[in-house]
């Protein structure tokens, strides 16, 4: 499956002031399996570790002072040679502060080796955090990959041209159709291609879930206190309950009768830290920066894949279709996710007569933009337009499942077009 990050991979690759890569993302979105196959395509050869409970690794790093040490055991180690210019060495799994430490080592002086490291821990880039190395962030498949994974990438220049000049898609009905799909299946690399392979065997796609999950409780299950262990796993069990209310801010009574922030505030934390989920905070105010104004006991919680959503809420093709309800929450957590991976904070903006806007976002240059999807069983434009005369915003989106169109200076974009906005706001 072709990703984005390949180009990017690519340009590191050319790079006269390239350092060590580490590569960063939630567990299965194929960060392993990308860089391996670019180090196939590019590399003479790829010297690959898996650095989990490697302690001959370990050993090594922490013994070895120089890089011409290191080379030379990770030569014994593999048995195999590393070429400087031509061998891409894999680091993957990566947790051990003292290992990127040696590997820190590369990126001080200059060098002809190519190293990448892989990590699923995001609290771990603070332990890792140097000038000596690079950093790349990699997320799930978006819909753009997804369509070019199924042979549907004609349009998606179709979608970018309407998006830039506010005019109709053509293919309007077939891209809403393809990105249903998408959004049952999720953005796991392992999940598309069982979906391609076997589209109607829905039994050998939900095992694809089971393990998925199944890696996240494992990974969690390695926190070292055990009351945080099974509170973490019991937010991640209570998300689709907390979605599924109308009022959608996370409540800790849903976890379990009597329960308090205090109690859970720890396991939401890493869970929110690390990618599992992502934290969406409530502000009664707008100003800038917006951070500023986010009520930290308020918030809602969305899942990092729409595929795994689907799968906790045990809905099936006909009910996500045919329930507006169920897509909805879908929906809804496709747009969290789409703005985190455009690098966005999330917020939503809820008044004291509870007037609700979806989400707001601060760009890169500091405008703040409402985001409002349309609800057609909840009618909320009122609600956007109180927030853009309240607060004297000038632009508005919302996200709907009909076509491309400007109303009242608001711009109407079909859900499928999603993607647009990471390079656009």
């Amino acid at each position: 499956m072709e990703r984005k990050i390949t180009s990017y991979l690519l340009k590191w690759r050319k790079d006269t002031n390239r350092r060590p890569l580490l590569i960063y993302g939630s567990k299965q979105i194929g960060k392993t399996y990308s860089v391996l196959e670019f180090g196939k395509k590019e590399y003479k050869n790829v010297v690959y570790f898996n650095t989990e409970n490697n302690e001959e690794l370990l050993k090594v790093v922490k013994k070895e002072k120089t890089i011409d040490r290191i080379i030379l055991n990770l030569q014994m180690l593999s048995n195999e040679s590393i070429l400087t210019n031509d061998t891409l060495i894999v680091l993957d799994n990566v947790n051990e502060v003292d290992l990127v430490n040696a590997i820190k080592l590369f990126g001080k002086t200059p060098n002809d080796y190519h190293i990448i490291m892989i990590t699923s821990l995001r609290e771990n880039l603070l332990k890792f955090k140097g000038e000596e190395l690079q950093y790349r962030q990699m997320n799930g498949v978006d819909f753009e990959e997804y369509l070019t994974a199924t042979g549907n990438g004609h349009l998606i220049d179709f979608i970018k041209t309407s998006f830039k000049n506010n005019t109709s898609m053509p293919f309007h009905t077939l891209a809403m159709e393809y990105y249903d799909e998408y959004l049952m299946t999720g953005g796991m690399p392992e999940a598309i291609e069982m979906s391609i392979r076997e589209k109607d065997n829905k039994l050998l796609i939900n095992s694809v879930f089971n393990k998925i999950m199944d890696t996240y409780k494992k990974e969690i299950s390695e926190l070292s206190n055990l009351i945080d262990i099974t509170r973490s796993l019991d937010v991640l069990s209570s998300i689709p309950y907390q979605l599924q209310k109308q009022n959608r801010k996370f409540q800790y009574g849903l976890i379990r009768s009597g329960s308090r922030s205090k109690d859970y505030e720890k396991a939401i934390t890493y869970l929110h830290n690390n990618g599992f989920i992502y934290k969406c905070y409530k502000v009664t105010q707008v100003k800038s920066p917006l951070s500023s104004c986010k009520d930290k006991e308020s918030f809602k919680v969305y899942m990092n894949d729409t595929g795994i959503l689907y799968s906790m809420m045990h809905l099936n093709r006909t009910k996500f279709l045919t329930d507006d309800k169920s897509k909805n929450i879908i929906y809804e957590n496709s747009i969290a996710i789409n703005l985190i991976n455009a690098g966005h904070n999330l917020y939503y903006y809820q008044s004291e007569g509870k007037a609700e806007v979806s989400f707001v976002i601060q760009t890169r240059n500091g405008k703040i933009i409402p985001i409002e999807l349309v609800n057609k069983n909840v009618s909320k434009s009122k609600s956007l337009t109180l927030f853009m005369n309240k607060f004297d915003i000038k632009e508005a989106i919302r996200i709907t499942d009909e076509n491309f169109s400007i109303k009242k200076g608001i711009k109407y974009i079909p859900i499928y077009a999603l993607f647009c906005l990471n390079e656009n706001v």
